[in-house]
């Protein structure tokens, strides 16, 4: 069995759990905003205190990879390469996809109708989302995405594939796919640490890490900047 400290800063929330065995031993986190940079070295700090007064400590530290915010990953991702680092434990990536259909999984009442697809969607701003589509086993049938949400992308799917959509990204498509009789629609999923616990198991049994040196975030598209308002509004 393994500790595994888990890092996720991919969306507004930002939450850092430790796992002893397949439990979820202490946990912190924050749905107030995009404020990590304020927030996750505290968070580390209080769960490594935990970890020392308990004999909990990290046998590896997992975060997640993204798709997600550019800014979030890059400072969950830094925080996690240094913790790895300095604890000389192997770095976990998770997709930050299939930790949201873990909370589903694991953390809501839903039960999947036979051959159902998962479609998690993250908002990826402007008209765009985040997407993948997964069976009931995690398996990969629609690679990470970032799509157009006024594109008939999953029309020949939904003709006949019930599909599961949930994540913010959902909540901005919703009224393009309640057309379809096959979108069903799981509210107010968003990840957080503790979902990265099933994935970050199977990935230590399996001596999945990711190179703590060179590992990067996957963004899935490059950084936008973007204008100030009173700048635009001069233009």
């Amino acid at each position: 069995m393994a500790n595994i400290l888990m890092i996720e800063t991919s969306a507004k929330a930002c939450s850092v759990a430790l796992s002893r065995d397949f439990q979820i031993e202490f946990s912190r986190e924050t749905f107030e905003g995009p404020n990590h940079a304020t927030v996750l070295g505290q968070y580390v700090e209080d769960v490594m205190q935990y970890a020392r007064e308990n004999g909990v400590l990290p046998d590896a530290i997992a975060v997640s990879e993204g798709p997600g915010s550019y800014t979030g990953l890059r400072i969950g991702v830094s925080e996690a390469k240094g913790l790895a680092f300095g604890l000389n434990v192997p770095l976990i990536a998770i997709s930050t996809l299939k930790a949201m259909c873990c909370q589903v999984m694991f953390h809501t009442d839903i039960q999947m109708e036979e051959g159902a697809l998962y479609c998690p969607m993250i908002d990826a701003r402007r008209m765009e989302v985040y997407m993948a589509l997964y069976d009931q086993a995690l398996g990969e049938v629609k690679a990470p995405s970032a799509v157009v949400v006024d594109e008939p992308w999953l029309e020949s799917i939904l003709a006949d594939k019930i599909i599961y959509f949930f994540g913010d990204g959902a909540d901005k498509c919703k009224d393009l796919l309640t057309k379809y009789a096959n979108a069903r629609f799981v509210k107010e999923i968003r990840v957080q640490a503790r979902d990265m616990l099933a994935l970050s198991i199977q990935a230590f049994n399996r001596s999945q890490f990711a190179d703590t040196a060179y590992f990067t975030p996957f963004y899935l598209k490059e950084f936008e900047a973007t204008k100030p308002k009173d700048l635009l509004s001069s233009l």
